[in-house]
């Protein structure tokens, strides 16, 4: 019984209070933001402070992205995270070249990269800040990597099929479904910036 109740929490219960809190976090985020305008520099964000929301439009996913991938501030609250410290620091959005990395939870916890695999080149991933929209293609995944490769998310990733610096966004997550013995990597290319006063992107309104 003991076990069945853990299983029900593990798979079920997580998930629902991980959606209330990534939900409750992208409308505060919004609202914040109708009533202010740029965004800032990366450095003046706190850990597990939201900044962004990621939308992929195709897995019908909204999630907020919270600065660091730390599992308890962070991940298991249904939020997306961005490498922002030390060696594993990433690029912002806004930045002219760089790679902007994100780690969530494939199972869990609001498991907002659950469905990552299903992806295929040309779907598209935006990024909303307080100030604008960025829009990237997807180009290619890694379906397994270890996960002390860390080479996946750097400004030109090995593998990925960049070849030279570019504004670049990198998913990871871990995998087979149900463990965190290996890291599937999807990465992806800006073909879009606007002005949030400019609307929604296409990818949003399609």
């Amino acid at each position: 019984m003991v076990m069945l109740l853990f299983v029900t929490y593990q798979l079920w219960w997580t998930n629902i209070l991980a959606h209330q809190q990534a939900n409750g976090a992208a409308g505060d985020l919004q609202k914040k933001w109708d009533t202010k305008g740029a965004d800032r520099d990366p450095g003046v964000f706190s850990p597990g402070q939201g900044f962004a929301i990621i939308y992929i439009p195709k897995l019908d996913v909204k999630a907020p992205i919270a600065e660091g991938i730390d599992k308890h501030k962070v991940l298991d609250r249904g939020m997306v995270g961005h490498y922002a410290k030390g060696k594993l620091k990433t690029a912002m959005p806004w930045d002219k070249k760089g790679n902007f990395a994100l780690a969530g939870h494939r199972n869990t916890h609001g498991e907002p990269f659950r469905y990552i695999n299903r992806l295929k080149a040309g779907d598209k991933i935006v990024v909303e800040t307080q100030s604008r929209f960025y829009t990237y293609d997807m180009t290619s995944i890694l379906p397994q990597t270890s996960p002390s490769n860390t080479g996946v998310i750097g400004p030109v990733p090995p593998g990925s099929g960049f070849t030279k610096p570019g504004r670049y966004l990198t998913l990871t997550t871990c995998t087979p479904e149900f463990t965190s013995t290996y890291r599937m990597i999807v990465w992806g290319k800006m073909v879009d910036e606007r002005p949030r006063s400019e609307g929604k992107p296409d990818a949003l309104v399609e």
